[in-house]
């Protein structure tokens, strides 16, 4: 018999409403991990439990309770928090070794109900700069892709995982995950469906599809067989340093794999394509960013007379 694998522990950072929330919904979905303490500066918290979990404090000690209650991830639940508050939280927490620190999505996003608690994101540098966020709906961002066809290459990667995590909220019919890793493709499929099974997002029907992109018959067969409405291009070799050692494969890979996507899904009339590229192809001075950019130009040479080939940068 194969070792059951061990649920992601998890601290929640903040101890009022938004955080009882979050623990409240990973509680009632085992799969999503286990609460094993908050985090808080409050005094008049410190010491007490919330839904039976121990509110520890203040924040800088948190090495001290890491080695009592180890634990894999962190979750700030402080929406409202600003900049200038995250950036002292974030230093106060950085200094235990969690794999992962997360971040709560925007108070607008939580309030109107446009958002899963549990599609927390990554914290990124954005967060603790003390802009003041712009305001977008999740739910009317996506209604596009109500009841359409949707793929996405490269689901078992960085960025194309989250996508397929934030989508699995936009009401789909399919959503197609295209990978050539099996096991990272097979991770984001099961991760999926089990969200789906805890009530989070809507009933989607999920689909992997294990292929390489620059097998060009193959991304012809199956774009014909899919009938994709709408295409998020993720997929990419992105180690700078490794592609430099290997330019060919680079080359190969994010250039006329994406030229056999485009290629394809022009001929088989995708409704839209979105490409997710890089900063990096600003006067690119490395063979990733070089390929980025090239494979920008081929995206929106296809667009020249039409509006459905996008490109975005992405800080990566």
């Amino acid at each position: 018999m194969g070792k059951t694998k061990e649920r992601k522990r998890i601290y929640i950072i903040g101890a009022g409403i938004a955080g009882t929330n979050i623990a409240r919904e990973i509680m009632s979905k085992p799969v999503l991990g286990e609460v094993v303490a908050f985090l808080d500066d409050d005094p008049a918290k410190i010491g007490t439990k919330v839904l039976g979990v121990p509110v520890l404090g203040p924040l800088a000690r948190v090495i001290d309770f890491y080695k009592q209650i180890p634990a894999d991830e962190a979750i700030i639940a402080i929406p409202s928090a600003t900049g200038e508050q995250l950036t002292k939280i974030y230093n106060d927490i950085a200094k235990a070794p969690f794999f992962n620190i997360k971040i709560l999505p925007q108070l607008s996003q939580i309030l109107d109900n446009s958002g899963h608690f549990i599609q927390t994101r990554t914290l990124n540098p954005e967060d603790l700069l003390g802009r003041t966020p712009v305001k977008v709906s999740l739910k009317k961002s996506l209604a596009y892709l109500r009841g359409k066809r949707v793929l996405i290459t490269g689901a078992g990667g960085s960025i194309g995982s989250e996508l397929a995590r934030q989508l699995l909220s936009g009401g789909a019919a399919r959503l197609y995950l295209l990978g050539h890793g099996e096991n990272s493709l097979y991770d984001i499929d099961r991760e999926l469906r089990l969200l789906q099974q805890g009530g989070v997002g809507e009933q989607a029907t999920i689909i992997p599809v294990l292929g390489e992109l620059q097998d060009r018959d193959f991304i012809f067969y199956i774009l014909n067989r899919l009938n994709a409405d709408v295409i998020f291009h993720a997929a990419a070799h992105k180690h700078v340093p490794m592609l430099e050692e290997n330019p060919v494969e680079a080359i190969k890979n994010n250039v006329f794999g994406t030229k056999n996507l485009v290629d394809a899904a022009s001929t088989y009339n995708t409704g839209r394509f979105l490409f997710i590229s890089t900063d990096k192809a600003v006067e690119p001075a490395s063979v990733y960013g070089a390929s980025k950019l090239l494979a920008e130009e081929i995206v929106l040479t296809a667009d020249r007379g039409r509006h459905d080939f996008l490109v975005v940068r992405f800080g990566n």
